[in-house]
């Protein structure tokens, strides 16, 4: 048993407010599809300006939002960068007038389908070439550091392989799968990235401080037998919501793999085309080699070419006083690809229990 008082602290442009009132919280971060890459996650929160202070917020400038955990600790809940504010009066009297602010900030992965690039890559992995493709738009060049820049004021802590960051996160590198080169083609910086991983069976994804980071096919293994699951129970959970779904247009019983300079390699499962007939996909990938194409053919169809519940939602209220400090830190440190034990569940969804990984998540908060 344990008690929970939200504390908040948002971060606009690198000023700190810890004494606003914060109302109507919403951020959803990760995917709901686990077969397409995420999206930019999304953040929106209403400021109650009681005594007229000016918030002079501007698009494009820096936010980040943090929650207390038990042991007293700000921990990272949303980075992005604000699209949208406005400021509307709500009410009026002999108290003067009461004002709300809305706020709304994207993930860095909304920068991405912006950026253009030429897209020139030699042959390489696939976690190497989305560090290429990041590093040009994330990584500050010489020109662009600012003439008052001096060593003198530089922070000391950062290295050659940090300095001048500006939203890249944690790469797998080299990755697992060989890619092949890529010529001069002008794209967006997304729609190449996102092919990348797809190629690489990996993901792109945002981390908590709002930085563009990519798992390779063995990183949520990795991360799993290093670290174990994190236990729950569903009888902590709301009850209503907890949903799993099945769905035909899930399945995929003929699968093609194409590759370099459009060849191509196909399996499918007779057995499951005879009962649910074809359910074919070609998926498109930069892969190199034919043995990789293959294997990732056969992948797929392992995974897909029966129906499977998908555990689909279940809610957390990290109010409630039956979550012990542990469990309700480890919701609050939320990431894409956490590894979760669910017991406790209904009998007749996944038998009563789910075991698997974190694909998309959303906090919200009331009125604090």
């Amino acid at each position: 048993m344990s008690n929970f008082n939200p504390e908040w602290r948002v971060t606009i442009g690198g000023t700190i407010y810890t004494n606003v009132t914060l109302s109507g919280v919403s951020i959803t971060s990760g995917r709901t599809d686990i077969y397409s890459q995420p999206v930019a996650g999304y953040c929106s929160l209403t400021i109650i300006n009681l005594d007229n202070s000016v918030f002079n917020f501007q698009v494009n400038q820096g936010m980040t939002l943090q929650l207390k955990d038990s042991t007293g600790t700000y921990v990272d809940i949303f980075g992005g960068f604000i699209t949208d504010s406005s400021v509307e009066v709500a009410s009026t009297g002999t108290g003067g007038i009461n004002e709300t602010i809305r706020v709304t900030a994207l993930g860095a992965l909304s920068k991405l389908p912006k950026t253009l690039t030429d897209g020139v890559l030699s042959k390489d992995y696939d976690g190497n070439q989305i560090y290429t493709i990041l590093s040009e738009a994330l990584f500050n060049t010489w020109a662009e550091v600012p003439a008052s820049l001096t060593w003198a004021t530089y922070d000391p802590t950062v290295t050659w392989a940090n300095a001048e960051n500006s939203g890249i996160g944690e790469i797998d590198r080299p990755g697992e799968y060989e890619l092949a080169a890529r010529s001069s083609d002008v794209t967006d910086m997304y729609s190449l990235v996102a092919a990348l991983a797809t190629s690489g069976l990996g993901y792109i994804y945002e981390n908590a401080q709002g930085q563009i980071s990519y798992a390779d096919a063995q990183h949520r293994g990795t991360y799993l037998a290093t670290n174990g699951y994190t236990l729950l129970s569903g009888n902590h959970a709301l009850s209503r919501g907890i949903r799993t779904t099945r769905r035909l247009g899930d399945l995929r019983n003929a699968v093609t793999i194409t590759y370099k300079n459009g060849q191509q390699e196909s399996a499918l499962d007779q057995a499951s085309i005879d009962q649910y007939g074809s359910q074919a996909e070609n998926i498109s990938t930069s892969l190199e080699n034919t043995v990789d194409a293959a294997a990732q053919a056969d992948f797929y169809l392992g995974i897909r070419a029966w129906p499977q519940d998908v555990f689909e939602s279940i809610t957390f209220t990290l109010g409630n006083a039956e979550l012990d400090d542990a469990d309700r830190d480890a919701l609050l440190n939320v990431f894409m690809g956490l590894p979760l034990d669910i017991t406790d569940l209904p009998s007749n969804m996944v038998n009563g229990r789910f075991q698997g990984f974190v694909e998309g998540w959303t906090f919200r908060a009331g009125y604090n």
